[in-house]
């Protein structure tokens, strides 16, 4: 048997506590329960330290435990598993900790880039698209963060987006699901930081919009008002989404009058209609519409 998580962390917590004082007791329980049933099997014997109801730990017994992870391939009580990769764990010795680990998408991006150079084998497109680890990408090389938010319109982008001009430098990412939204996520708000324009470009609905206000988006990427009011429609704004729209009238009554959002809220909310991304059209027509 192996030590579980919530035994490592019961005695790597009482070997803190050794460091200032000469003995820990923890009352037994579950944690403990397993922590002395691996004591057995590993013929270490407690002694005296254990009783009915309680297993005082020093530092002796926890050197014998540290002595008998390593003799097992197992990494000591000083090294933390959990948020870790399998590969990193894989350094530390043979446990594998699948619950606590760092998933392999954990820090992964979707990027949209302009095409480099032509590959042997590969046709040739507009743009490529590299699955990246967002530590890797240096922000400060970017002017404009825009967020994609469906996969289909993301790998179908074209070459040139008109709406982007006035950025040299766009970074073009996927929003992410279940596989990247965490890299992204964590991206944003280092993207934050940095006061840089953040656009989203994603399903002109209740949910997209307050998906966009909760990223920290400053502007939404969307088709003239007037292309909207000809072609939303209330199946692109499903009931289910009602749970979305007070927040979005509380940001449209914060809004300033004459305000160019002010306009493409009043079809959402006024008249419940919407328009999903993939029906946007020409994209050469977006524009940047502020959210605030």
């Amino acid at each position: 048997m192996h030590l579980t998580t919530s035994a490592r962390r019961l005695l790597r917590g009482a070997a803190e506590r050794l460091r200032r004082e000469p003995m820990v007791e923890k009352r037994r329980g579950r944690a403990v329960d397993e922590i002395v049933a691996w004591l057995d099997e590993q013929h270490l014997d407690p002694g005296p330290r254990l009783s009915h109801a309680w297993l005082r730990l020093d530092r002796e017994l926890l050197a014998q435990i540290d002595e008998a992870l390593m003799l097992a391939g197992e990494a000591p009580l000083a090294v933390d598993l959990g948020g870790m990769s399998s590969l990193e764990q894989a350094r530390h010795g043979n446990r594998e900790e699948k619950g606590g680990r760092e998933k392999p998408r954990a820090h992964r991006v979707l990027a949209s880039l302009p095409a480099g150079a032509p590959r042997p084998g590969i046709a040739g497109d507009a743009r490529e698209v590299l699955d990246l680890d967002r530590r890797r990408l240096d922000l400060a090389a970017f002017d404009a963060l825009v967020q994609v938010e469906n996969l289909d319109s993301f790998y179908a982008l074209p070459g040139e987006l008109p709406a982007l001009a006035s950025w040299a430098r766009p970074l073009l990412l996927y929003r992410g699901d279940r596989h990247y939204g965490g890299g992204f996520a964590d991206l944003a708000l280092d993207w934050v930081a940095s006061g840089g324009p953040h656009l989203y470009l994603g399903d002109f609905d209740a949910r997209g919009v307050g998906l966009a206000l909760e990223s920290g988006a400053t502007h939404l990427l969307l088709p003239p008002l007037v292309f909207l009011a000809r072609h939303a429609n209330a199946e692109h704004q499903p009931p289910g989404q009602q749970g979305y729209q007070p927040a979005l009238r509380d940001h449209a009554a914060g809004l300033a009058e004459g305000h160019p959002l002010a306009g493409y809220l009043e079809l959402l909310l006024g008249e419940q209609r919407g328009l999903r991304q993939q029906w946007f059209g020409d994209l050469a027509a977006l524009e940047p519409v502020p959210l605030s």
